[in-house]
């Protein structure tokens, strides 16, 4: 019996494993002649990182995707981003419908898991939901974006970026082919292309279960509390990253000066929108001032919503601990939102999220100061919480690691992803509340 219960794969153990599986097929399919244009195919350590960085959808890159990579090679990125994106149990789930098989209690409780979702109610109905907002977004966000690019490049490729950008974003995957990693520097004012990418990011970082709700609203006429914080703290980071970077780079010529006052705002927008885990760019990440890119790190720590394709510590768990302080601050015991008590199981999950979060981030970051040496250490910890938090976006530093610096990173994609609690739970062997409780202590905090 006791065997039997050290090899059983729980929900968290067959999504690390399920991860891992898909990147390892990913990094084989990137090493193969035909995935790159010089027909030698790429090493096996850039493989596993690029792999990792698509499944995870985060976006770093050792090479150029846009130069180095064939149709095919493009394709199977394109494919690891929707597969890390909707997560491996949503398309298992599709092809089990297709197959008329019937979604088995432990299935449930896996896409569940998966989804980060409350409860397995109504949950393979969620799942049906989410392939037709996402086929359905990515389809609009293609076209329009089609119609753009139409005007620099013949029709055919116009629809083939298209359809690649918006899978791209939707997903928070930050990876883009626009060539010489200068993702989408050369559309910094142009309101078509940065509205649409900022939608399409939006869209994919608020959640499934809020995009559920959004849907049925005609019908509910009610919001869900978790709905409204998504929406009310994804909002605040947005509205005011965009002041704060309109503010700080006002006057950076590398940046938003030589830009008209709409074409600044449309610039700052972009910046506040995509560290929520997209990791696509208008301007160069390198060349904005110290402060906007202390403020970047912070949104990409924060990053998206619960059950999205984004990454970060998540905006509900930032809202959460924000609330705990504020409430202590008032001499108050509980932390309200809407008129509602959040649990205390719920302030110890946000706090436990963000503690091992930073640590990861702490972590990293000082191992790469030692592997990366003669590195600035802004930029090593900006390129360790974009990897934590699954952004891409770069100052550079991810195409000049050394093969250590690029396995630390590639772990803490996967970690950033997966999330580091799934990880410590797919470690454990036993879980289990303690039996009896011991009496109170007190020590002096402050």
């Amino acid at each position: 019996m006791n065997k039997k219960r050290m090899f059983y794969l729980d929900p968290p153990k067959i999504l690390v494993l399920g991860f891992s599986f898909i990147i390892l097929i990913g990094a084989f399919l990137l090493t193969l002649p035909a995935a790159t244009v010089d027909g030698k195919g790429i090493p096996w350590l850039d493989a596993l990182f690029t792999a990792t960085s698509a499944t995870c959808v985060t976006g770093l890159v050792v090479v150029d995707t846009g130069t180095t990579f064939t149709l095919f090679g493009q394709l199977v990125i394109l494919a690891l981003i929707q597969i890390g994106g909707l997560g491996f149990m949503t398309f298992a789930t599709l092809f089990a419908l297709i197959l008329g098989k019937r979604i088995s209690l432990k299935e449930r409780l896996l896409i569940k898991e998966s989804l980060n979702n409350l409860s397995i109610d109504g949950i393979v109905r969620l799942v049906k939901r989410i392939l037709i907002f996402t086929a359905v977004i990515e389809l609009i966000g293609t076209i329009l974006l089609a119609i753009r690019f139409s005007f620099d490049m013949p029709l055919p490729k116009a629809i083939y970026f298209g359809l690649f950008h918006a899978i791209s974003n939707f997903n928070n995957a930050g990876f883009d082919i626009m060539g010489d990693f200068k993702s989408f520097t050369g559309y910094v004012d142009d309101p078509l292309v940065t509205l649409v990418l900022c939608i399409l990011i939006t869209l994919g970082g608020i959640g499934f279960i809020v995009l559920n709700e959004i849907y049925e609203y005609r019908q509910t006429r009610r919001f869900s509390l978790h709905t409204k914080v998504v929406f009310v703290t994804s909002s605040i980071l947005v509205v005011f990253g965009t002041i704060l970077i309109f503010i700080l780079e006002y006057h950076n010529p590398k940046t938003l000066q030589p830009l008209s006052t709409f074409g600044k705002f449309l610039a700052s927008l972009y910046q506040a929108v995509t560290p929520r885990s997209a990791g696509s760019n208008t301007l160069n990440i390198s060349d904005l001032t110290q402060p906007t890119l202390l403020l970047i790190i912070f949104l990409m720590f924060i990053g998206a919503s619960p059950g999205s394709t984004g990454g970060g510590i998540k905006t509900t768990t930032f809202a959460t601990l924000l609330g705990a302080v504020w409430s202590n601050i008032k001499g108050k015991e509980d932390v309200i939102f809407f008129r509602n008590r959040i649990l205390y199981d719920t302030i110890y999950k946000a706090l436990t999220i963000t503690v091992s979060g930073l640590f990861v981030v702490m972590m990293i970051t000082m191992l790469l100061t030692i592997t990366e040496p003669n590195k600035d250490f802004l930029m090593i910890l900006f390129e360790a919480t974009s990897a934590f938090a699954t952004v891409g976006l770069s100052m550079g530093l991810t195409p000049e690691l050394s093969p250590v610096g690029k396995i630390l990173i590639i772990l803490t994609m996967f970690a950033g992803r997966v999330g580091p609690l799934t990880i410590a739970y797919a470690v454990t062997l036993h879980r289990k509340p303690d039996p009896f409780k011991f009496p109170k202590g007190k020590i002096m905090i402050g």
